[in-house]
């Protein structure tokens, strides 16, 4: 009988062992938490600059103000200090809380390389930039600038051609030369209208087929403007209910037959040059 009751001790004994080793080995094979993924492009911000796009390991993303038609224009030494920022698989493209994915999208340099883009805009590093949060890339030779989600006018550089097909330079004389000027944050160019007074537009009549033409650019608030320019210089005015954006008083508009395609400036041209000129930093300030 004692033999009994002890061979039944042993193998309960046995049973509660196994169960503890068997929990035991349990809680030494059990995966640790893996570590967060970053997201391929980040939103950070800056101290100086707000908030800026960066890749996964916060290093700042640039737009080159020459490529505001979309496709790249830096190559040779220049891609050397900018090299090309690429997402292999938009499909699997991670982003932060306030992007859009729709906004990325990538294109194929003339070197054939893909290159990632937003907003239509080729994205850039700056071979400076020595660690995550540098940006000292923004403003440098007054053509690069860190990439933002909020631009409101953005700035380009690139060779003015009016709707005669003719190439014009800064002046409005006919010839070949680069041009700064304003553009949105989709690179589509911006005019002003020489017969408007300070503040005051005396072009548009509320007839959508007539304002058509010259649709007025709207922005119901100002929010980045590129480093280098002042954003004081900036406001707004009501047009039938709209808020037009103006700089230095000039109101700003858009040229219908640019087909609101980024790039084209055929309206400096129309119906003679400088009638309606672009406008950039170097422009008068418009009459009273």
């Amino acid at each position: 009988m004692k033999i009994f009751q002890l061979s039944r001790m042993l193998i309960a004994l046995g049973f509660v062992m196994s169960v503890a080793i068997s929990c035991s080995d349990d809680d030494d094979n059990t995966d640790p938490d893996p570590i967060p993924v970053a997201n391929d492009v980040q939103l950070k911000d800056n101290s100086t600059l707000g908030k800026i796009l960066t890749d996964k390991d916060g290093k700042t993303l640039y737009f080159f103000s020459k490529d505001a038609a979309g496709t790249s224009n830096c190559s040779g030494n220049c891609e050397v200090n900018w090299p090309v920022f690429s997402v292999a698989d938009l499909t699997k493209l991670k982003i932060d809380a306030g992007l859009t994915a729709s906004d990325f999208a990538t294109i194929t340099r003339a070197d054939g390389k893909p290159q990632t883009t937003y907003k239509g805009w080729p994205l850039y590093y700056y071979k400076n930039d020595a660690k995550a949060g540098d940006a000292v890339g923004d403003n440098v030779g007054g053509i690069w600038f860190v990439a933002k989600t909020d631009y409101t006018v953005m700035l380009t550089n690139a060779q003015l051609v009016g709707l005669d097909g003719k190439s014009y330079k800064a002046d409005y004389k006919e010839g070949t030369a680069e041009t700064q000027f304003f553009v949105d944050d989709l690179g589509r160019t911006l005019y002003a209208f020489a017969r408007d007074s300070s503040n005051n537009n005396n072009y548009t009549t509320n007839d959508p087929v007539k304002d058509a033409t010259w649709p007025i650019y709207v922005a119901s608030e100002i929010k980045s403007i590129p480093t280098g320019v002042d954003k004081a210089l900036f406001a707004t005015i009501e047009v039938f209910g709209k808020k037009q954006l103006t700089y230095k008083g000039w109101p700003l508009y858009y040229f219908g037959p640019d087909e609101m395609k980024r790039g084209m400036t055929k309206g400096v041209s129309v119906p003679r040059p400088g009638v309606w000129p672009i406008v950039n930093k170097d422009s008068p300030n418009a009459p009273k």
